[in-house]
């Protein structure tokens, strides 16, 4: 098996730098977006896994990116966030996200929600080419 790919959308650098950092030494590829309209970009010519997804985005928020997350079995989205709470939790998880991540990122934290993430979006692919 390649790659996998991680699209990491936020409109600050650091985050990127950060983000990329972390899967250096897996087998993860992290794509980097920093408005919803590069996210979509970046979605529509790569085969992405697992969307991490800032809060707000200078053009919109985490669920204009979820809104279009429409392929056959869409990338789990994590929304990451300064303020992430059970409030914003229990909202990502009503609306169809996967998990929410505290920021400032904590590596170890976000290998297990990203390997979770991708575990199951996994699970449902090959599911699905089975179907």
């Amino acid at each position: 098996m390649g790659p996998v790919t991680i699209l990491a959308v936020s409109p600050a650098e650091e985050d990127h730098l950060l983000l990329s950092h972390v899967f250096t030494h897996s087998n993860w590829k992290c794509e980097t977006a920093r408005t919803c309209v590069e996210a979509l970009e970046v979605l529509r010519r790569s085969g992405v896994a697992v969307v991490i997804c800032a809060a707000e985005l200078p053009d919109g928020t985490w669920k204009d990116v979820l809104a279009k997350l429409v392929q056959p079995v869409p990338p789990r989205l994590i929304v990451a966030s300064r303020l992430a709470d059970d409030r914003l939790w229990a909202e990502v998880l009503d609306f169809g996200g996967y998990d929410v991540l505290g920021m400032p990122f904590e590596p170890p934290e976000v290998i297990r929600v990203v390997s979770l993430a991708w575990r199951q979006w996994q699970h449902e692919s090959r599911s699905a080419a089975r179907c």
